[in-house]
């Protein structure tokens, strides 16, 4: 969410931005807020000047009676009552006015940063870097599902007897494989600083639109039925929304975090889930990193996290791309964001492992995650980047490290995880 402040006093910046992320159909809710705002002020103005009047009258009120006016007290007690539900009335103006402001600018996506390419969606985002060498091997690599198969790792028949379509069972050694990614990326992250963390796996309704978008949140989120409570898509969800309503040290900054948690998501619309695979379902997991920090170093914390994310595909044998995220493909909350892809030499191109993003101050504002300052509070800004997520991780590891007699190397970072294996070897 935008400050009221630069809308107000910068549209034409604000809408521009509109235009850069293919949204006009947002433009006229600049002029809207502009329209509201002006009442809203107006409201307030009138509201202060009425309070003046009510107190110097009221001090008039105890003049007259401690001369026996009675007359002119009583007069002065309906100008008071008067007052009083005029200001009722305006209390009641202004709530609304707020309550519309906040709606229209609840979706007036944030300023993109200068160096975010334009383009109306994701097939127009730029590669930027590649990370070790594409290969494709001499041999066929199969479908990742039977790879999995091969080693007796996953049973999606009998998760769909108790879960239905888009959930699996993992089995042996592709469970204890997966677990082990998992725990690589979070001692990867620990031993960069950041301080691991096991955040609610639900969150209340006003979490959930602190740290998203409306759009993104139909799309993604699972509602418990009955309660103010959804599952969460990602722990960056709650481990945002730890801070909310905090006021921060600034000694205290930069707060960086690593966290795990399962991830439920809807996968819904164009997209649909696999049949047999395990590239889009409802239920994964995931190792997270989030960061708090101060403004001016937010970038400096973007380019250091996606990095890490680089670092921890190529450790595990698995080129990787950076993709720059164009305009029309970022969500309204943020700032810049880039995909880390990874190669698939089965299918000869490359596919989203991770996603790092940079949010400015939108989160802070909707959660209202303040830092105390020298001059007044002020609002920190906020980050987050996949470490690692699973089984779609899992996926780029076994077709990069899969050899031509059905076997699978175990990357060197992940054998402490695998009790010393070094090869994973087909049962079937």
């Amino acid at each position: 969410m935008l400050d009221i402040k630069l809308v107000r006093e910068n549209p034409e910046l604000v809408k521009e931005n509109i235009k850069k992320k293919f949204q006009d159909q947002k433009l006229p809710l600049v002029d809207e807020v502009i329209e509201l705002d002006q009442k809203y002020r107006a409201s307030k103005a009138r509201g202060d000047e009425l309070r003046s009047q009510r107190n110097k009258i009221s001090k008039e009120i105890g003049m007259f009676m401690g001369k026996k006016m009675f007359a002119e007290a009583e007069e002065a007690k309906k100008k008071v009552a008067d007052i009083a539900a005029e200001l009722t009335a305006l209390e009641e103006s202004e709530n609304t006015l707020q309550e519309e402001i906040k709606n229209r600018m609840m979706v007036i996506p944030n300023i993109i940063d200068p160096s975010v390419p334009i383009g109306k969606d994701d097939s127009e985002n730029v590669e930027v870097q590649r990370y070790g060498e594409p290969k494709v091997p001499d041999y066929e690599i199969p479908y990742h599902a039977d790879i999995i198969d091969s080693l007796n790792g996953m049973d999606k028949e009998a998760a769909g007897r108790t879960s239905g379509q888009g959930f699996y069972y993992l089995l042996g050694d592709i469970a204890r494989l997966h677990e082990a990614m998992l725990a690589y990326g979070r001692d990867y992250m620990i031993d960069k600083g950041f301080t691991y963390a096991i955040p609610p796996f639900m969150i209340h309704a006003n979490v959930v639109t602190g740290v998203m978008s409306f759009p993104e949140m139909e799309a993604m989120m699972y509602k418990i039925e009955g309660e103010d409570l959804y599952l969460i898509g990602t722990s960056e969800h709650s481990m945002i929304g730890k801070f909310k309503d905090q006021i921060m040290k600034k000694e205290d900054l930069p707060v960086a975090m690593t966290s795990y948690s399962p991830c439920f998501r809807k996968e819904g619309g164009s997209h649909g889930l696999e049949e047999r695979g395990l590239y889009r379902v409802h239920q994964f997991e995931k190792q997270e990193m989030i960061v708090l920090c101060e403004p001016e170093e937010s970038m400096e914390w973007y380019e250091k996290m996606w990095r890490y994310s680089v670092e921890i595909f190529t450790n595990m044998n698995i080129p990787v791309r950076q993709l720059d995220c164009c305009s029309g493909d970022l969500a309204d909350l943020k700032v810049k964001s880039c995909d880390i892809e990874a190669w698939s030499p089965r299918q000869q191109k490359y596919f989203e492992v991770c996603s790092c993003s940079n949010l400015g101050d939108a989160q802070a504002r909707r959660l209202g995650i303040r830092v105390k300052g020298e001059k007044g509070n002020y609002y920190l800004h906020t980050l987050n980047n996949t470490v690692v997520a699973s089984p779609r991780g899992l996926i780029a590891l076994l077709e990069n490290n899969y050899n031509a007699d059905g076997s699978i190397t175990v990357p060197e970072v992940l054998r402490p995880y695998m009790g010393g294996k070094e090869k994973l070897v087909p049962k079937k």
